[in-house]
């Protein structure tokens, strides 16, 4: 069974989300609504030092912070400015980490799209460059749209294409089309650009 939890960073505890209810302010706080660009739409709410957490039977899946985020009921979304998400491995610990410009979260399926100088860093050292990504909970993985420019960077060797398919930690990956490596020899050495892929 999975839960999440949202609350602002400076209130005290949590707040739960009940029947897709936004959560109110801390401490009375309201910032003044301003239209989402690309709809015009007016947030239903906004709250500063925004924090979501999911949970799988207790065990922690991923946790997002943002500067801020707004609730649209129209298309039962939040969108967090700022964003930065930290996912954690089956023993608990924190095994990548994914900032982004923006997020946008599905209240129902808490599936994120993140736009805006997309980057994932593994504690394993690999790191993931894109300007958009789509996060799907239920099957946690990342997904690149083909149409999107991906970099991989991983011990000096570099991986380039469009498209992608992962999870979050990057340890399984998949380019969709026009992949191109750098590989580094062991004498220092540099191989390519080449075709290929992981």
């Amino acid at each position: 069974m999975h839960r999440y939890l949202i609350h602002r960073a400076a209130a005290l505890g949590l707040a739960g989300l009940a029947a897709g209810l936004f959560p109110v302010l801390g401490c009375g706080e309201r910032r003044a609504a301003t239209p989402e660009p690309s709809t015009g739409e007016l947030p239903e709410q906004v709250i500063s030092d925004f924090v979501m957490t999911e949970t799988d039977q207790g065990r922690l899946e991923w946790k997002l912070y943002a500067r801020d985020a707004a609730s649209y009921a129209g298309r039962n979304s939040i969108l967090g400015h700022v964003v930065r998400v930290d996912f954690f491995d089956e023993a608990g610990k924190q095994s990548s980490e994914l900032t982004a410009r923006e997020g946008e979260i599905n209240q129902r399926t808490r599936n994120m799209t993140a736009r805006g100088n997309v980057v994932i860093q593994t504690h394993e050292g690999t790191r993931l460059s894109t300007e958009e990504l789509h996060f799907l909970n239920r099957e946690q993985k990342i997904v690149v749209p083909v149409e999107k420019l991906v970099r991989v960077e991983r011990g000096g060797d570099v991986l380039t294409g469009y498209g992608f398919e992962s999870d979050p930690d990057l340890t399984h990956y998949e380019f969709k089309k026009a992949v191109r490596a750098v590989v580094r020899t062991r004498s220092g050495g540099v191989i390519g650009p080449s075709g290929g892929g992981h």
